[in-house]
């Protein structure tokens, strides 16, 4: 990054109305740079005289944020020559060697927090906003049936349910249990029981039992590069060796020497990749398992948004294919239904099934049987099937107004990706654009978009692209953000033309 760049894009995220002092927004965004291959090792930071006239603050500040890095290992001065950054591969939490990440010892500060706390808030991903175009993975509530699921739980208030007011019992409420069983084997072709499928709160509760029970620190784990930072930044909190495993149009790609060091855990998105939303060959998924069998790997399948498929049916789940007993399936009512329901589920295989029930009662004390309670009546009567097929039609519609509203700006010069399915899409930028930097200024013009390259373990390996969600945002809303975002993308690129 040449000392121009550095500038500008020091000046576009620091924010001078901000109570964070100048020093303190300056100091996280040179650790990010260099954290993120974005300030390459040995490149040579600009004079700080020359920094401090192009930021316009006070010289001192660039030299006490030039100490402050040097103090911690991140830069190093050479007399006569200049700070040059030093290589922090080994210490990186986001990029360690070939995209491998371990703890760091050296993100501070976080005072006070264990290294495992500072593994879990370096680099959070969470919005407080969660509505307006284009907020991705977000359904749209107001078209849920409330009236509905009012009838149902207003009946169950009304029989004094003091039997729903307590904690659960190990794996739930056993008619959602039932309930949910009949829905994934008719719905995606797994293959379960009762017993086998485990309540949880979502994903994120699933995953987390999971690393609890299988895994021990410092074990490795695969995960798709790119893949989603919530469940990526899970486990490396849980001080898991995370490993990115490039994608192509047909999943998850292990080269030879990746495979020759198999892996505790396989987290993956066969049915609707995220975010780049490519579906899962079937020679690949069967490779995949006959992988995992040979080298005793669990298999985390993530069966993200495949309910909301526009063209082909997708294929059956990679559970429903897996004939040793190696896959754990893992759903959430999150985008089918609203998230605030917090209700999902794990199916996991018979000799685990037990083990997975009692853990969660131990480790999360759940309760919400009430909620449990409405959900297995809502399922089990078909008003979720329902519900989605006419939503799904919804979906369509809006996801084919993003389209045309890309294309009337752009043609075919930007190339749409990940299209077929799910509650967003991609917009591909060439390589040399900032997405980080078009994401920022978006938001300051009201416009909530997602950079692909955040959703990489390796910033080196990332693609540009904006994640673009339709889901809770109206044909009208849609017509009317989209010029505004392509205002910031034009800036965008043309500064690289």
């Amino acid at each position: 990054m040449t000392s121009i760049a550095l500038a500008e894009w020091l000046q576009l995220w620091l924010d001078t109305d901000s109570d964070q002092p100048a020093y303190h927004q300056l100091y996280l965004l040179f650790r990010k740079a260099i954290l993120t291959g974005k300030l390459p090792p040995d490149s040579r930071l600009p004079a700080s005289r020359l920094l401090a006239k192009d930021l316009g603050i006070a010289r001192n500040t660039i030299i006490q944020v030039y100490e402050q890095l040097a103090l911690e290992g991140y830069v190093h001065a050479t007399t006569g020559k200049g700070t040059f950054v030093a290589d922090v591969s080994q210490d990186s939490i986001e990029d360690g060697p070939a995209g491998e990440t371990a703890a760091s010892p050296n993100v501070a500060p976080y005072p006070s927090l264990s290294q495992r706390g500072v593994r879990l808030v370096h680099r959070l991903g969470f919005s407080n906003r969660q509505q307006g175009a284009f907020m991705s993975g977000v359904p749209d509530i107001s078209e849920f049936p409330f009236k509905t699921w009012q009838r149902i739980q207003n009946k169950r208030w009304r029989n004094q349910p003091e039997d729903l007011l307590g904690y659960a019992p190990a794996g739930g409420y056993e008619p959602l249990r039932h309930a949910i069983s009949a829905y994934v084997n008719s719905a995606r072709s797994v293959n379960s029981s009762a017993r086998q499928v485990i309540i949880t709160t979502g994903i994120h509760q699933g995953v987390d039992v999971i690393t609890r029970l299988l895994t021990e620190p410092g074990d490795l784990v695969w995960i798709e590069e790119p893949s989603y930072w919530g469940l990526r930044n899970l486990l490396l909190s849980s001080g898991l060796r995370v490993k990115g495993i490039a994608v192509d149009a047909e999943g998850l790609n292990p080269d030879p020497q990746q495979m020759k060091h198999p892996p505790k855990l396989i987290v993956i998105t066969p049915s609707h990749q995220y975010p780049l939303g490519m579906v899962m060959s079937l020679s690949r998924r069967r490779m995949l398992l006959e992988y995992a069998h040979q080298h005793g790997c669990w298999i985390v399948e993530d069966d993200y948004d495949s309910e909301f498929r526009f063209g082909s049916r997708p294929l059956q789940s990679l559970q429903g294919l897996d004939e040793w007993g190696r896959v754990l399936y893992a759903g959430s009512f999150s985008k089918m239904m609203y998230p605030g329901l917090r209700t999902g589920y794990l199916v996991v295989p018979v000799p685990l099934a037990d083990h997975f029930a009692n853990a969660v009662a131990e480790l999360y004390r759940e309760g919400r049987l009430m909620t449990q309670a409405n959900l297995a009546e809502f399922l089990a009567e078909g008003y979720l099937s329902s519900h989605v097929r006419r939503v799904r039609n919804l979906y369509a519609s809006r996801r084919q107004c993003l389209i045309h509203a890309i294309q009337r700006r752009y043609g075919n010069s930007l190339e749409i990706i990940g299209d077929d399915a799910g509650l967003h899409l991609v917009l591909g930028l060439p390589d040399g654009v900032d997405d980080m930097a078009i994401a920022h200024m978006a938001l300051q013009r009201g416009i909530i978009v997602r950079p692909l390259s955040d959703y990489y373990l390796d910033g080196r390996q990332a693609k540009k692209g904006l994640l673009l969600g339709f889901g809770c945002v109206s044909e009208e809303q849609i017509n009317a953000a989209f010029p505004t975002l392509g205002e910031v993308i034009d800036a965008a690129l043309a500064k690289i033309s």
